[in-house]
């Protein structure tokens, strides 16, 4: 039980204090006996005395904190108040409509601009309101212009998502051609602010100046159509007519009132349908469904044929709008040129047509004529090899039976024209089969140094002659090419070099160039003017009236390096010389055999061996029989492969050799019977002897084991043959 109630004032508690104190004291005065339970009691009223006081003051120390905070807390509150009333005042002075929500999307305050114009939803705008309340107040205010197709909650679900934008800007539509702008920013606490701005006086204003610059469009439009060529008609999205110009109408010879304005697409086609005719497949229907397209139209073409025989082409083309423009365009007389261009086309086809038979007759009589004159050259050139080769073995047969002396001589000069008939003979043999594309190239490894070694002894003689040098550098290296061609084209250079080089010298050398040989030829002699060096490698072109050959050389060049593929080139200039160059692959193997020496007259009379020669030309059998049998050997000759088995069947003898003819008429040829006698007998050393340099006979010849010896026959490879046997 506690002597001072807490809720009493201090005052009242003070006074209580008093009273009990006085009260003890008088107590412990009428007694006059000292007991320790009073003095206790006594000692125990000092000590409350003590802890009332510091509690007294203590209270009174809150009370004044207490007074001091009430005071601050008014003058805020004053300040605050203060502070609001001059914020809203300072909104009240914004022209603008301005309302605040606070982060929990709460209505702070609005002035009274905000939503003035949407005069019946303004009362309910109060503070508290919650933002998507607000919204769904706009949405369904009878003030608001909503778009054609939407409803308010459409509305309202539009204006939520632009909510969620940190700032936006966007208009609003309200009946009686009013507008308003609405601009929302976040505050940096996370509320909002929206300022409403009447922008109709500036939607009005620029109404009146987009219509004044359309109307200025119009007209200008309207001008431009005027003036065009075309006839050009306009229509709108829903494919109404919009415009048009007066040429229009002179195209269709109609005229097209002023209640046509706004006309459909179809009527018109219809029109259009009723004066011309639609051709290439085009219809009325066409164009219609044409128009008709939802999805994005592409560009149609069609053409008309109106009443008056008049061409004119159309073109429709969609505009941006979705509507389209239609033009016309009058294109009778390129109809009518095109026509007659057609009709002189047609009869030029035809005289073309009529020049071009008689043309290919023409080239087909010439290709004939040209066919004829290679095979011609061909035939006539090998069937001269047989008697060539015959005067040649007659010749060294008498050369030899002569011996030192005039006859000796005279069969020696003999032997050198007919050297140079043979030579002639395999340049146009040798043409005849480039110009027919039948020539055969055997394409192996062939060391220059066979090449040129040769030319050295045949071809020093005849420069020495003249007085002039030939130098021929010595090469290691190895190329790929057909050996008999790469031998013809080295010489005909170096002897076309000799031949037209009065003094100074020729050299013959080699460079390296990459992956490829460049053989060189140069000289000091006349020259070659530039515009004369294309013509010297024409066939029986001659530049100059000296000089010896028929201006086949050349010829056999340029034909023979661009059926081998070896590039071919010409230096030349006048009057200080000329160099002919060619570019050959070099092989892989680089290893050069040992060129030998020509062999010099054999002797066969120790072994007398017996060589079968199956040969159909009588002279040149009868030369190589007198020739070998010279030489010490014995001959067996047959014509032909009947006669040779029926002559070895007589004899009942086995050759020692056998020199056979490939060509031998009707029946077997050389190879044939070489098989058929290597069968009977076995292997025995055997060469064909023949003028065809085809691929099909060397081929035939190497898987018989068998060297093939062309004609003109070279007496030295047939005594080197028969030297080994």
């Amino acid at each position: 039980m506690m002597l001072i109630n807490p809720e009493d004032s201090l005052e009242r508690q003070n006074e209580k204090l008093l009273q009990i104190v006085q009260s003890l004291m008088r107590r412990v005065e009428q007694k006059s006996e000292e007991s320790g339970v009073a003095y206790a009691q006594f000692e125990r009223a000092a000590l409350l005395e003590g802890q009332v006081r510091d509690r007294t003051m203590q209270l009174e120390r809150a009370l004044d904190l207490l007074q001091d905070s009430n005071a601050r807390l008014a003058r805020a509150n004053s300040s605050a108040e203060a502070a609001r009333s001059n914020l809203a005042d300072a909104i009240e002075t914004v022209a603008e409509g301005f309302a605040l929500f606070d982060a929990s999307e709460s209505l702070v305050l609005a002035n009274s601009r905000f939503c003035k114009a949407l005069t019946d939803i303004k009362p309910r705008l109060v503070e508290g309101l919650a933002f998507a309340d607000y919204v769904q107040l706009v949405a369904n205010s009878r003030d608001l212009s909503l778009p054609e197709g939407e409803s308010p909650k459409d509305w309202a679900a539009r204006r939520m998502r632009r909510h969620g934008d940190a700032h936006s800007v966007f208009n609003v539509s309200l009946n009686r051609d009013r507008w308003l702008q609405v601009s929302e920013h976040r505050t940096a606490s996370g509320g909002t602010v929206i300022l409403q701005t009447d922008v109709t006086s500036i939607f009005r204003a620029e109404r009146r100046e987009r219509e004044k610059l359309q109307h200025g469009h119009v007209q200008m439009l309207q001008a431009t159509l005027d003036h065009l060529t075309q006839g050009v008609a306009i229509f709108d999205a829903q494919a109404r007519l919009a415009g048009w110009n007066d040429r229009l109408g002179e195209l269709f010879d109609i005229t097209l009132p002023e209640r046509t304005l706004g006309s459909s697409f179809a009527e018109l086609a219809r029109q259009i349908a009723e004066t011309a005719l639609f051709i290439e497949g085009r219809s009325q229907e066409t164009l219609v469904e044409w128009a008709a397209q939802r999805g994005r139209r592409q560009p149609l073409t069609f053409e008309l044929q109106t009443e008056a025989n008049r061409f004119l082409q159309g073109f429709a083309q969609e505009m941006p709008d979705r509507g389209f423009v239609v033009s016309f365009t009058d294109v009778t007389s390129e109809r009518q040129a095109s026509l007659a261009l057609q009709q002189i086309n047609e009869l030029l086809e035809h005289r073309v047509e009529e020049r071009t038979l008689e043309l290919e007759e023409a080239l087909d009589e010439a290709e004939r004529a040209n066919t004829s004159k290679s095979r011609f050259v061909a035939a006539a050139s090998h069937d001269l090899m047989q008697p060539l080769s015959a005067a040649k073995l007659f010749l060294s047969s008498l050369t030899e039976a002569a011996g030192p002396g005039r006859p000796g001589e005279l069969a020696d000069k003999a032997t050198q024209a007919l050297g140079n008939v043979e030579d002639i003979i395999t340049a146009l043999l040798d043409i005849s089969k480039l110009d027919l594309g039948r020539a055969s190239f055997d394409v192996q490894s062939v060391p220059l140094k066979a090449i040129f070694e040769p030319l050295r002894h045949q071809l020093e003689p005849t420069a020495r002659a003249k007085g002039i040098g030939l130098r021929i550098i010595d090469t290691n290296l190895t190329v790929r090419s057909d050996p008999a061609f790469l031998r013809r084209i080295v010489q005909n250079l170096v002897s076309n070099a000799v031949n037209y080089t009065d003094t100074g010298k020729v050299i013959l050398g080699v460079r390296r160039n990459g992956s490829a040989a460049r053989i060189e030829v140069w000289d000091s002699g006349r020259g070659i003017a530039p515009e004369d060096q294309a013509l010297v490698f024409q066939e029986f072109k001659r530049l100059e009236t000296r000089g010896d050959g028929l201006g086949l050389g050349l010829a056999i060049v340029e034909r023979a390096c661009k059926g081998l593929g070896h590039p071919l080139s010409l230096w030349s200039e006048k009057g200080v010389g000329s160099c002919f160059s060619l570019n050959v692959p070099v092989a892989e193997s680089t290893t050069v055999p040992s060129v030998k020496a020509p062999a010099a007259h054999p002797d066969l009379r120790d072994k007398g061996p017996l060589v079968l020669l199956v040969e159909n030309d009588t002279a040149l059998a009868r030369a190589l029989t007198q020739m070998i049998e010279g030489w010490g050997a014995h001959v067996l000759h047959a014509h032909n492969a009947p006669e040779a088995l029926e002559l070895l069947a007589e004899v009942q003898l086995k050759p020692d050799a056998m020199l056979l003819d490939e060509q031998l008429g009707h029946g077997m040829t050389g190879t044939e019977l070489y098989s058929l006698l290597r069968g009977r007998f076995g292997s025995i050393p055997a060469r064909i002897l023949s003028a065809d340099r085809s691929r099909r006979l060397r081929e035939a010849c190497a898987a018989l084991g068998l060297e093939l010896l062309g004609k003109p026959v070279d007496r030295d490879r047939i005594g080197a043959f028969l030297v080994g046997v």
